[in-house]
């Protein structure tokens, strides 16, 4: 028997499920994206958008357009709120490095 393992494109925390439902507009959900620039080479990206053909939906609340797919796979994204800023925060395991903003990383 051969088992065969797919990773989810992107685990979302409870507060990322939360904060993602509550931007959820008509026919907008959140896209998370990546886009060369940023310190250390390559930078996420958050937005509300309409949902593309090349899109992967994750648990209907979060786009991932087909470019960024393969730089955030197996990556986790989390909500934070705390007395200096709140945001997406995304914990990437293939990121070889990051910079001190946590939006940029190098693979």
């Amino acid at each position: 028997m051969i088992i065969e393992f797919l990773p989810s494109v992107l685990t979302l925390t409870e507060k990322a499920k939360e904060k993602a439902l509550s931007l959820k507009e008509e026919d907008k959900l959140l896209r998370v994206y990546v886009e060369g620039g940023g310190c250390s080479g390559f930078q996420y990206g958050f937005k509300l958008d309409n949902k593309n053909e090349d899109d992967t939906v994750v648990d209907s609340l979060v786009l991932v357009d087909s470019l960024s797919y393969s730089y955030i796979l197996g990556s986790t994204l989390d909500y934070e709120e705390d007395i200096m800023a709140s945001g997406f925060k995304i914990t990437n395991p293939n990121a070889v490095g990051t910079c001190g903003c946590g939006v940029s990383f190098t693979i």
